[in-house]
């Protein structure tokens, strides 16, 4: 089955170019547009897309309180990834912290801009670490997140777990975390999963932005 995307840019050039890109991949297809974050939930209600790849400003709703809204309203959401003109962006970071699952920038080339939705879609893998890292290091909490370290204190992560965590905010896979550790990827599969469940994060992203906050993982 293709991966469905839902285009949600104020700039009709911004999403004409994102469609032309993705719909020349056979295991892509765009379904819906929208000009403004108000659309996405009818859109998603309607659509059922499996990424919504949202603009962070926007006029009416930005991408961030459009995040916010969809994981608050809609059962089973789809994937969220904001694309973005500046990468550097402390909008990048609030949509992140709002449950977004990795961005993208405007600029990017088409085989990036495939591999992110690819990448979102199948939500193994952080996108761009290293930039989610600069981000949490210049906009987080330093550690000093009072919410965050409580809700690791809470989870009680085993030492294994700890590792696990650790490698996801490096950016590895499931199965470069089950090389580095000599265990098979099932056994990664689990340990992401109790990560998650611990954390009460939605997805790998949204347990790294955590692991940051409460200073569990050093964003330099």
């Amino acid at each position: 089955m293709p991966v469905r995307v839902l285009l949600v840019d104020d700039e009709p050039l911004v999403r004409a170019g994102l469609r032309a890109v993705l719909e020349a991949q056979p295991d892509i297809e765009v379904v819906g547009e929208a000009a403004d974050g108000a659309a996405v939930i009818p859109l998603v209600r309607q659509l059922r897309p499996d990424v919504v790849a949202m603009d962070v400003r926007m006029p009416l709703l930005d991408g961030i309180e459009a995040t916010r809204a969809l994981l608050r309203t809609v059962a089973d959401p789809p994937r969220i990834l904001v694309v973005t003109t500046f990468e550097n962006d402390e909008y990048v970071y609030e949509a992140l912290r709002a449950g977004a699952d990795g961005f993208l920038l405007k600029r990017a080339r088409p085989a990036e801009i495939v591999h992110a939705v690819r990448l979102i879609a199948e939500g193994e893998s952080l996108l761009f670490p290293a930039s989610v890292r600069q981000l949490a290091a210049e906009y987080g909490d330093g550690g000093g997140n009072r919410a965050a370290r409580a809700t690791l204190e809470r989870a009680r992560l085993t030492e294994r777990e700890g590792e696990v965590l650790r490698l996801m905010a490096r950016g590895l896979s499931n199965a470069e975390i089950a090389t580095r550790l000599v265990v098979g990827t099932e056994t990664v599969k689990s340990h992401v999963s109790a990560v998650l469940s611990k954390l009460g994060a939605r997805d790998r992203t949204q347990a790294v932005i955590a692991a940051y906050e409460s200073g569990f993982v050093a964003p330099g």
